[in-house]
């Protein structure tokens, strides 16, 4: 039961992250309309290689710091920040189009599977948002990165990854963003009220414990 939890988790977790209009995306948009869905395949293939490894490495270093009490506390803190910290990201990249960019000029003499990977291991924004999910999830008992149960929750990270930036890529690709409700409403509304509902039941949580 656990096991699957973790699978669940991870991958509401990383499909939600996968939503926002970011560079990763835009340059997806391209290669699926460019090179079309195999090389799409390749190209998302090499963004979860690189996610795999840091995924890996902070949930590692996420059990380690489960064990320090004091730092739990400000980390319990800090959760509340975070989550509206996303909320704002989210609300604030939400008026980006994909007509603004055209990222795919400099990176396509190469592979696809292989612009996918250097493109997420620039992505060192991914590190401290693990971290940070990693050590919040873990502290709310929603994940338990014990033993074998981390790769359970790597795995259902990296499902959502793909499957998160697949179903973003293919509409972006087949509807103009002003028009369709996910571009107009879901990520810049929905998502960023999500986060902020959050970070209220955080914040109940933190003043259950520590204050009241």
């Amino acid at each position: 039961m656990k096991a699957l939890k973790n699978i669940i988790v991870g991958f509401i977790v990383s499909f939600v992250g996968s939503l926002p209009l970011g560079y990763l995306n835009i340059i997806g948009v391209e290669v699926f309309s460019k090179f079309g869905l195999n090389s799409l395949v390749s190209y998302l293939l090499g963004v979860i290689v690189i996610e795999a490894i840091v995924i890996y490495f902070t949930v590692i270093f996420a059990n380690q710091l489960m064990d320090n009490k004091k730092l739990m506390k400000c980390i319990d803190f800090f959760a509340v920040f975070f989550l509206l910290l996303l909320a704002y990201l989210f609300y604030a990249h939400s008026n980006q189009t994909v007509e603004e960019h055209n990222y795919l000029e400099d990176y396509v003499q190469y592979s696809p599977f292989l612009i996918g990977m250097v493109l997420c291991g620039l992505n060192f924004l991914q590190i401290p948002f693990w971290m940070a999910w990693n050590l919040y999830l873990m502290n709310a008992n929603h994940i338990s990165l014990k033993h074998k149960l981390k790769f359970h929750y790597i795995f259902g990270t990296l499902v959502g990854t793909f499957f998160g930036m697949l179903a973003v890529i293919v509409l972006l690709d087949s509807l103009s963003q002003n028009t369709i409700p996910f571009s107009k409403y879901i990520v810049p509304i929905g998502i960023p009220l999500f986060f902020v509902v959050l970070a209220i039941v955080q914040t109940f949580k933190v003043y259950k414990k520590y204050l009241r």
